[in-house]
Parts: structure tokens; sequence; C-alpha cells
């Protein structure tokens, strides 16, 4: 009986079972709302361009499980932000997270276990574990705040992968 919890609860085949994501990057139809916290103020318009815009990105590094592809966050012509991963290859696993962390990326072993120890947001469920999707962040979030981005595993407290976000 503690054999079938234990499976239950580390969810074993999650390891080999692939779930793959091809979102497109959104696009917003609103009317540009003038400067937004990444860009500067001043007594004129800022001309806020009509796609998106790359505003910080960063490639992840492998923590707990071999994990490759990008991240950026993105400015759209609205002036809200999304987080967007491209090219995600890691493993699945039980309960993962995209969080946004105020902690350091660091690489190997030292890097496991340090993004839920600060200040952090738990943007959602990771999608997928491999492709392309994009989070959406929350009106008026200080994304600039949470210098890293983590695919998290929130069931054994350990970051699967991890990048530093770096402005453009």
């Amino acid at each position: 009986m503690v054999a079938v919890a234990g499976s239950v609860w580390f969810q074993p085949w999650a390891l080999w079972v692939d779930e793959t994501v091809n979102e497109a990057l959104p696009s917003a139809s609103a009317t540009p709302r003038g400067p937004t916290t990444d860009e500067p103020s001043s007594a004129s318009p800022v001309p806020v361009p009509s796609g998106p815009v790359t505003v910080a990105r960063g490639t992840f590094v492998s923590h707990e499980h071999a994990t490759t592809g990008v991240v950026r966050i993105v400015r759209l012509a609205d002036g809200t932000h999304t987080l967007r991963i491209e090219g995600l290859d890691t493993s699945n696993g039980p309960d993962l997270r995209v969080l946004l962390s105020d902690a350091p990326v660091k690489e190997g072993k030292a890097g496991w276990d340090v993004f839920d120890d600060g200040r952090h947001v738990d943007l959602a469920k990771l999608k997928g574990n491999k492709g392309d999707q994009n989070y959406p962040l929350p009106a008026g979030f200080d994304w600039s705040a949470y210098p890293s981005v983590s695919i998290w595993c929130d069931r054994f407290d350990v970051s699967f992968g991890a990048a530093a976000l770096t402005r453009t």
C-alpha cells in the first residue's frame, strides 16, 4: 500500500511522457497606451511600436534536469507584457510551475533550490515540457524586480532549469 501511495505522489511516469506546446506569440489589437515601466518618462509622448518588442531575454541553464530554450519578456502593442518561452526542452514532472524570482541564476547544483527562497511569483503551471508557450504578466506588475525565471518542480522544491533575464 505504501509503494502505491508513493508512486501516486511521485508520478514517475510523467518523466517519460512529453507534452509539446506550440503557441504563437500573442498579438494585441488595442491602441497603445503610452509609456510603461520599461520606457523612459518624458513630457512628450513616447512612440510605442505597433508590434511586439522584446524587452528582456535569457537562455536556460540546466539544474535538476537537462533544460534548454530561451525566455523573453515581450511588450505587446497594447502595453501589456508576456513571458514567452521558446524552444523549451526539459523533462516532464509532477507539478511543474513557471516562477519569476529575485534569486540569481547559478550553474549546477548550487542553483537547484534557491528560486522560492526570496521574493518570487508563481506565474502558472507549465503548459508543456517542450515547445513554445506564453504566460501573460499581471497588469501593473514590475517584472524587472524579478531577474530570473525557473521551471520549478513545486512537489520537490527544485529547479529543472533557469534563465537570467537581461534587458535588451
